[in-house]
């Protein structure tokens, strides 16, 4: 996916977490991706998504992945 097309998505779901508080953790599954996919590409994540991941992530801690 292209640099500016994950740019919109990102925009995109932070119009979205205004507009719809409450899917917060759905919102945070969505940055989350969207910022590994960025990690992935080797490009520089803009910080202030990054501390927004933070802090939902204080909110949502991941759940321990199940042992096989």
């Amino acid at each position: 996916m292209a640099f500016e097309a994950l740019k919109a998505q990102i925009s995109m779901l932070l119009g979205e977490m205004n507009d719809q508080p409450e899917d917060l953790h759905e919102l945070y599954l969505q940055v989350h991706q969207e910022l590994n996919q960025l990690r992935a590409t080797g490009m520089a994540l803009p910080a202030d998504l990054v501390a927004l991941e933070q802090r939902l992530l204080e909110e949502f801690p991941e759940a321990p992945q199940p042992r096989a």
